[in-house]
């Protein structure tokens, strides 16, 4: 019983925005304020370039990962492993520590695939990076990559629990994504 702890934990975890912390020491503006509003790596590199990008990318992976990775070393059954990582990945959406207005979660469902199975992560971040190299368009990347996740997860790890964490996952990160389908489907999209 004591494992089911390991929740809340994931999504403490998870309400650490990178984001934020990095415009903080970086002496960059708030990246709830400026350019999409959005505290994630893609707006970050907007307001200030591509280092504090990389920087927030790698924070709001390692915070879907850590949980993720402490859950399975403690060998939780994989009921507990799913609601960890959902946990993780709604942090990053609804911190806690900054007012429940969070990113919209790409690379926090990065970390916690990468923590599930580093071959399920490395499919996921493959598809982006693929997507991306042919489109040239980040948010399609996520989208198509969101799509194929629940797919890649039956594949590659096989268990209904994380197969259902990923659809939810995927479902979250289109709903997410709202605007950008529209300028998608307008051909407006950056």
């Amino acid at each position: 019983m004591i494992e089911w702890l390991l929740v809340p934990i994931g999504y403490l975890v998870g309400s650490v925005s990178s984001a934020i912390i990095v415009c903080q020491l970086m002496d960059l503006p708030d990246p709830r304020t400026e350019g999409s509003h959005n505290p994630g790596a893609t707006n970050v590199m907007r307001i200030g370039g591509k280092k504090a990008a990389a920087i927030t990318l790698a924070g709001d992976a390692i915070k879907g990962l850590l949980p993720v990775l402490l859950a399975k070393m403690l060998g939780v059954e994989s009921l507990i492993l799913a609601a960890v990582v959902f946990a993780a990945f709604l942090g990053h959406l609804y911190p806690i520590f900054f007012g429940f207005k969070g990113g919209k979660g790409v690379a926090t469902s990065l970390g916690v695939s990468l923590g599930v199975s580093w071959i399920l992560g490395l499919a996921i971040s493959g598809t982006w990076f693929l997507v991306y190299k042919l489109s040239k368009i980040s948010s399609l990347s996520a989208l198509v990559a969101a799509v194929l996740a629940p797919l890649y997860t039956w594949l590659i790890v096989g268990d209904s629990y994380l197969v259902g964490v990923f659809v939810l996952i995927s479902i979250v990160l289109l709903w997410r994504h709202q605007g950008n389908i529209k300028r998608l489907l307008a051909g407006e999209e950056s």
